[in-house]
């Protein structure tokens, strides 16, 4: 997907200022010039950054457009994005909301140093980047967002106390297991769970069985 397709799809529903295209043009070529340093995107991956990386973060954001009142409480919240790897979800989603404030947290260093440099050339005042574990952060947020990085019942845990607002994190495969699980250790309330399929929005096979699931407090 070229930048010029990727900006035609996303302007269907979402309204951006020319700082905002500027800078998810400029997401192409700063990746492209980290990853070749340091690989948080797959090498045979790298040119589908718009629509496997850029495009599957904000499913989070077009999610939230089909809850009533979400899009208002995130657009003015704080953010934790827990192993933002070189800074999915979390740069496309500071992009789109700049009202909102993140932070981008994982335990790899030199992923954090991807996500923090992304960041900065891209002058994202409402990103910090930490290289840290989510129990050492000591600070509730408003919301948690995150891509797949492990098993609902192993992420979870290191979340629960983290946030008081909800859980919004992509992920895929058969998750009823997962929600089960959680819900029975946790005792989560019957219905604050929910999943939204990211291919009814991203009609391409990549992101079949992917979903966005939201866990509300």
């Amino acid at each position: 997907m070229t930048f010029d397709d990727f900006i035609g799809f996303i302007e269907k529903d979402f309204e951006l200022s020319s700082e905002q295209r500027e800078r998810f043009a400029a997401l192409d070529g700063l990746y492209r010039e980290w990853n070749a340093q340091i690989n948080v995107i797959s090498r045979k991956d790298i040119d589908g950054i718009y629509d496997h990386h850029v495009l599957h973060s904000l499913a989070i954001a077009r999610y939230i457009m089909t809850v009533p009142g979400l899009w208002e409480e995130f657009s003015s919240a704080s953010i934790l994005d827990l192993g933002t790897g070189g800074g999915f979800p979390g740069i496309p989603l500071a992009i789109l909301f700049p009202s909102a404030q993140f932070v981008l947290c994982d335990s790899v260093g030199k992923k954090t140093i991807v996500a923090s440099a992304v960041s900065k050339a891209l002058g994202l005042s409402n990103v910090s980047v930490v290289n840290a574990r989510a129990e050492s952060l000591g600070r509730t947020f408003d919301f948690v967002v995150s891509r797949a990085v492990a098993s609902l019942p192993d992420f979870y845990p290191w979340v629960k106390g983290c946030y008081s607002r909800g859980i919004l994190y992509l992920k895929g495969g058969d998750v009823n297991e997962e929600i089960a699980a959680v819900m029975s250790r946790h005792k989560l309330p019957r219905g604050s769970v929910s999943t939204w399929p990211v291919s009814s929005w991203l009609q391409d096979p990549y992101f079949d069985g992917k979903l966005v699931i939201h866990i509300r407090k």
